[in-house]
């Protein structure tokens, strides 16, 4: 029995193991994921993600340790190049365990073991979620269906009002426009009426003032 005892051998020799879960780190590593047994994601989670906290501070002492568990130039440079500034901000938590159901040969459960910070789909998803999200106050509470059809209503009839201004002001305008014209056309239309009598009235003293000569040159 394996009682007190936490460590899953997987059924191998300890160098067995370790040589595995190193292999198996570097190309989660390389390849930001990797698909395989539930039992080899959980331990591989443990072996991996010390050693990502680690990438975080890229000293001499971090790398030679990095390099002593991986066994693979490519992966360190990897590790401390893309992934420890990707993971900068993040507090722990950098694998996730997908399970994918049961293989077809042995019916062992399969997973898929991922960094959380290169999957764009999670990302975009959870993007969408936080616009999305909206905040309410526990104070005023949601309102209620018939609240939100009365507001409605008042915006419609507010808008329907305006309008209706709108149109009386426009009409009053053109109203008063008409009436200008109307005014300005009876005030032209008298003084052309004005105009022959005071055109006869100014001939009048002339031919008076003919007459006067002629009799003049009579006597």
């Amino acid at each position: 029995m394996r009682h007190g005892k936490k460590i899953n051998h997987l059924g191998r020799t300890s160098s067995h193991r370790a040589a595995m879960l190193s292999n198996m780190a570097s190309s989660l590593i390389k390849h930001k994921r990797i698909v395989t047994t539930v039992a080899k994601a959980k331990s591989l989670r443990v072996f991996v993600e010390p050693l990502i906290t680690r990438s975080k501070n890229p000293s001499t002492h971090n790398y030679r340790t990095v390099f002593s568990y991986l066994r693979d130039k490519q992966a360190v440079t990897e590790l401390f190049s893309v992934v420890g500034e990707k993971v900068a901000n993040r507090p722990g938590g950098y694998t996730r365990i997908l399970k994918t159901g049961n293989r077809a040969g042995d019916n062992a459960e399969m997973a898929m073991i991922e960094l959380v910070d290169f999957n764009e789909f999670f990302e975009g998803f959870n993007a969408d979620k936080k616009k999305s999200s909206t905040r309410r106050s526990r104070r005023g509470g949601s309102k209620s269906k018939a609240a939100s059809k009365k507001e409605e209503t008042v915006e419609v009839v507010a808008e329907e009002v305006a309008t209706e201004e709108v149109v009386i002001e426009e009409a009053t305008v053109e109203a008063t426009a008409d009436e200008v014209v109307a005014e300005e056309v009876v005030a032209e239309e008298a003084v052309a009426d004005e105009a022959p009598e005071n055109s006869a009235d100014e001939s009048a003293p002339e031919s008076s003032d003919e007459e006067a000569s002629e009799e003049e040159k009579k006597d």
